[in-house]
């Protein structure tokens, strides 16, 4: 007897720094959610799609949930929380930590309203010995009765085979959504503005990166040539923050922008050419019209 097909969509949520990104970029196969290791890097929903012989699941990363500190904070957790009930099943992503930590202790109460299935997570199993690991898991499972509860490495791809049987069981019979060679609903330009943003979170102080923003200004393949132009512009909320992203004599600059190129153009398949600017747009993390300007737009949550 054939198999149905399967079809739905998976929250992935956890504090954030989890590792839900690098779990979804790990499935996919290709870097669709940027990865950082300061806290707050994924803003949006990020929907990325993987498709198997008899199943296709689509993705959902959500921006960590966190107690806001301000709009985008709030807009942040409010795009986290929306997407727990429209799914099949959710992820609840945590670090093998001896105690259960205040924020993931934040994290759990938000999802007692929850009607969907929530398996736990626990990433970078290659950091803890297995009977510490077991404490973990009884002391998660005293405090929420998830459906199910897997460890796994996302970076190293330990157990990940063993999760994705676990999140098949939980997919109801249905079409396949997306053409199987999609894999992932952002528009290109939006992918880019994340990388160029990526590359500064990298590259930046620790107090600059999370009030930047990157907007994509123009995007055009030149006419009769393999190539892209891209213009874009890194906002920041401080004149002292735009002399620290340019760096002497624009050395910063350039070096985010060329570790920027090199992921673009392997998203884009063909070479680019890429200009930056930066410009100061104080407290913009608090300004309703900013935020919607730079994509995160409330009413679309």
């Amino acid at each position: 007897m054939q198999k149905k097909f399967q079809s739905g969509f998976v929250s992935l949520v956890g504090r954030p720094n989890v590792g839900k990104s690098t779990l979804m970029n790990h499935f996919i196969g290709e870097k669709i959610a940027i990865i950082s290791n300061k806290p707050q890097t994924t803003r949006n929903k990020i929907t990325s799609i993987l498709t198997k012989e008899h199943f296709q699941c689509v993705f959902i990363d959500t921006p960590g949930i966190h107690k806001p500190k301000h709009k985008l904070g709030e807009y942040m957790v409010k795009s986290a929380e929306n997407a727990l009930n429209e799914v099949d099943v959710v992820l609840m992503l945590i670090e093998p930590t001896e105690r259960v930590l205040e924020m993931d202790k934040y994290v759990i109460e938000r999802l007692k309203n929850v009607k969907t299935p929530v398996v736990l997570v626990i990433n970078k199993i290659d950091t803890i010995e297995k009977q510490k690991l077991l404490k973990v898991i009884d002391q998660y499972r005293q405090i929420y009765d998830f459906a199910e509860v897997v460890p796994i490495s996302a970076i190293k791809g330990q157990n990940t085979e063993s999760l994705l049987h676990v999140i098949e069981k939980y997919l109801p019979e249905g079409p396949q959504y997306f053409p199987e060679d999609m894999v992932t609903d952002q528009p290109e330009r939006q992918i880019v503005a994340e990388i160029i943003r990526e590359k500064a979170l990298h590259l930046l102080e620790d107090e600059i990166p999370h009030g930047i923003a990157v907007e994509i200004t123009s995007m055009k393949k030149r006419p009769n040539k393999n190539l892209v132009d891209v213009e874009a512009t890194i906002y920041c909320e401080k004149e002292s923050h735009k002399g620290i992203i340019i760096g002497k004599q624009g050395s910063m600059l350039k070096k985010i922008g060329s570790r920027a190129r090199i992921d673009a153009e392997r998203l884009l398949g063909s070479p680019i050419y890429l200009q930056l600017w930066v410009k100061v747009k104080k407290d913009w993390r608090d300004s309703d019209f900013l935020l919607k300007n730079f994509g995160y737009d409330t009413k679309k949550i």
